[in-house]
């Protein structure tokens, strides 16, 4: 039995608390990436709802366990989806939902905050800032602090997804997963780990967002003094400890790529896929471009986790990535 910060028991429960249009998203085999890619893909497509990303399969659970018993007002720190997710759930039971951001977050997510009714307060920095902002305002006014990847109800939402791919046919080797904060990894990790320990859970990360692959490789917390990548939604330079120590007992490795293979990945998954992803979600296409023979004649699952992207940065990426086809 796994000893992560998660349960089983309540992952299986966590189905019944989030809104239905958050589960049991698509998940197909993609042959049109086959030939470029030269392995079997299943795309797991969690863009099909209405924050188009997975952050909502948490935000449900924090929401509703906030309805039930719990202040009525929530505060987080996001990169934009989490944000989004929040305000979402919050809206629909009547929560009282701060979002602080970057101001250089891709502004098509601080609209989508704003349109969904939370108050959006934005700081002169990164995410670590927005982070630590989110921390004074949950103290002062005495809210609820909603902490991607500590708490564990974003991680539990988030392995939901494994219990569905547990119920998928045919069986798959694999599964690539954005590594950022590690609610997804971990989440997902836990319950291939649990019930399917034979696939191999992958763990992927920008080359220029190390931290949390960095750390997973030296068994301790490694930080970054900045980030430079275009994947804004995975591009932390604190690993919380705590969340370190699940992705230890569930990752088989976590693996950093290049921006040009990103872009690429965007660019195959609009042109082969018709997808219109954000940069984190393209990141296990990367994985794949970058080391072929690994995954030569396997069965491979990407989560497509996010399609919240600017479109003018969007356009100009997928043009380099098509005017550069592998």
């Amino acid at each position: 039995m796994l000893e992560t910060r998660l349960d089983t028991a309540r992952i299986r429960a966590a189905r019944r608390m989030i809104a239905p249009v958050f589960l049991d998203t698509p998940l197909y085999r993609c042959e049109a990436l086959e030939p470029v890619l030269g392995c079997a893909v299943s795309i797991k497509l969690e863009t099909a709802n209405p924050v188009r990303s997975f952050k909502g399969r948490g935000t449900e659970l924090v929401a509703g366990l906030l309805a039930e018993n719990g202040p009525r007002a929530a505060v987080c720190a996001s990169a934009g989806n989490l944000g989004q997710a929040l305000a979402w759930s919050g809206r629909g039971r009547g929560l009282d939902v701060t979002v602080v951001a970057s101001r250089f977050a891709p502004a098509t997510k601080l609209d989508r905050i704003r349109a969904l009714d939370a108050r959006l307060e934005l700081v002169d920095g990164d995410f670590e800032m927005a982070r630590e902002r989110a921390v004074a305002i949950a103290a002062h006014e005495g809210v609820r602090l909603v902490e991607d990847s500590l708490d564990i109800e974003t991680c539990e939402g988030a392995a939901t997804i494994g219990l569905e791919l547990l119920d998928s046919a045919p069986a798959f080797d694999a599964v690539l997963i954005a590594l950022g904060g590690g609610a997804m990894a971990t989440g997902v990790g836990h319950v291939l780990k649990t019930f399917a320990p034979g696939v191999e859970v992958i763990c992927v990360q920008p080359s220029g967002a190390p931290a949390m692959t960095r750390s997973w490789r030296r068994q301790r917390v490694v930080t970054t003094e900045s980030t430079d990548t275009i994947a804004d939604g995975v591009a932390g330079r604190r690993p919380i400890p705590e969340v370190l120590d699940d992705l230890l007992l569930v990752a088989d490795d976590a693996v950093l790529v290049e921006e040009a293979s990103i872009i690429a990945g965007m660019g195959l998954l609009l042109d082969r896929a018709g997808l219109v992803v954000e940069p984190s979600a393209a990141l296990g296409v990367a994985a794949i471009l970058e080391d072929r023979a690994r995954f030569a004649d396997r069965h491979v699952v990407t989560i497509v986790c996010g399609g919240n992207v600017d479109a003018g940065s969007y356009r100009r990426w997928v043009g380099m990535g098509l005017d550069h086809k592998p």
